[in-house]
């Protein structure tokens, strides 16, 4: 996956990841870094971290709200937690984290070079420098207040933060990786994720070169005193503004719910029926659950994408949310039956690609290949009656929300969703 630059929508939700979904998430995004580090390797996982489109897409498929800034929360959490056990195997090392967690990043990139040989002193630094470039240099209306940093044992790093504005209820993210970066002031991300909102004062652009010389010309030959005095004089005069180009940007909405227009169902139907023709063949052997079988395929062959997709296929990050659903009850609950096998295949098939048997993990690959072959003609149901569907079947399933169980949220009348509350 090539490094792309690419702006988003994020709208700031609040609330936490409730724990039944935080370990599932857990689980499930380690299942999947480990299979791409097996299919591609670990550079290929770094690449993807850093293409902004992924990473929405791979927080979708795990079940959180499919279009919110709480994804970057939750994914990097869930790495942190589910790849530290097999730091050493995979050479991956998760720092970092919201508020008073990213303030210790430098701490834990020094203690994991003493242990595995990088330069801990130098990625800290690093650290610090990317922080400091998007909370200065980019001047964007937004505040810091996330810094993730994942760094490989040869030193290759990833970064992912996040800052946000409170008065717009906006988030945008930052994407970093040191791949191919050969100046910190030199256009360094691989992708900013953000509402495009007004004009954004980006002294880390190339573009912003001549800028940054002036203004060290300017505070030398003339000092602080009277460069304030000059900037007064301008401000005092009217300002025409300079039109400058923009990034390329999936634009993230604000509602709530997955509508059509946000997913590519061409995609989608070939994911369906790739699921129904390769099922029987690939997964008879491991799907044992009665009822949930032919739904968890669905699932898988979302999450086989994200394993093998190409940076275009994720241009529609709400059609990865249809494999687990979402918390907020959006598109539906998450069916934590499916989910449940779903972690199990994966973990199948992950345990024995690593023994050399690969079976498992081709039976997935097909199933990918399969999907991209049969949109190309297959027909299926609307976005509506897809949802609809997963909904009549959702207690049976094990649907569950930050609401509580889908079984007795329906057996209740309790489905305003006006008049619902979080739970526990």
């Amino acid at each position: 996956m090539t490094r792309r630059a690419g702006s988003a929508d994020l709208p700031l939700h609040g609330g936490r990841v409730p724990h039944w979904l935080g370990q599932r998430m857990t689980r499930l995004g380690a299942l999947i870094t480990e299979a791409i580090v097996h299919h591609y390797g670990r550079d290929e996982f770094l690449r993807r971290l850093a293409n902004p489109f992924w990473f929405q897409s791979f927080g979708a498929v795990m079940g959180m709200d499919w279009h919110s800034s709480g994804i970057t929360t939750s994914v990097i959490g869930a790495l942190k937690k589910g790849l530290a056990p097999m730091a050493g195997e995979l050479g991956l090392h998760v720092c970092g984290g919201r508020g008073q967690h990213s303030r210790k990043t430098p701490d834990e990139l020094f203690l994991i070079g003493e242990r595995v040989g990088f330069d801990g002193l130098a990625l800290a630094q690093t650290s610090r420098l990317v922080a400091k470039v998007d909370s200065a240099a980019v001047q964007d209306g937004f505040d810091l207040y996330l810094h993730g940093f994942i760094a490989a044992s040869d030193g290759k790093w990833v970064v992912v933060q996040q800052g946000m504005n409170g008065e717009r209820r906006q988030a945008r993210r930052y994407h970093w990786m040191s791949e191919g970066l050969k100046s910190y002031f030199d256009s360094p991300h691989s992708g900013i994720e953000g509402h495009q909102q007004g004009e954004i004062i980006n002294l880390a652009d190339s573009r912003a070169e001549r800028s940054r010389a002036a203004q060290l010309e300017l505070l030398s030959d003339l000092g602080p005193d009277r460069l304030l005095r000059e900037i007064a004089a301008i401000r005092a005069e009217t300002a025409v503004p300079v039109a400058q180009p923009l990034l390329p940007h999936l634009i993230m909405p604000d509602h709530h719910d997955v509508r059509e227009k946000d997913v590519n169902m061409r995609r989608l139907h070939g994911a369906l029926a790739a699921a129904a023709d390769r099922g029987p063949k690939d997964f008879s052997d491991l799907i044992l659950t009665p009822g949930v079988g032919a739904r968890t395929v669905e699932a898988l062959a979302l999450v086989s994408e994200v394993v093998h997709g190409a940076p275009c296929r994720f241009s529609d990050p709400a059609r990865y949310s249809l494999a687990h659903g979402g918390k907020d009850r959006h598109p539906f609950p998450v069916p934590l039956k499916v989910y449940d096998e779903t972690i199990r295949v994966m973990k199948s098939a992950v345990r024995k690609g690593k023994l050399g048997q690969t079976e498992e993990l081709e039976a997935l690959r097909r199933l990918d290949h399969q999907a991209r072959m049969m949109e190309r003609y297959v027909t299926g149901p609307d976005l509506k009656e897809y949802v609809a569907g997963e909904f009549r079947n959702s207690p049976d399933y094990g649907g569950r929300s930050v609401f509580g169980w889908e079984a007795d949220l329906q057996s209740s009348g309790q489905i305003d969703e006006r008049k619902l509350k979080p739970r526990d």
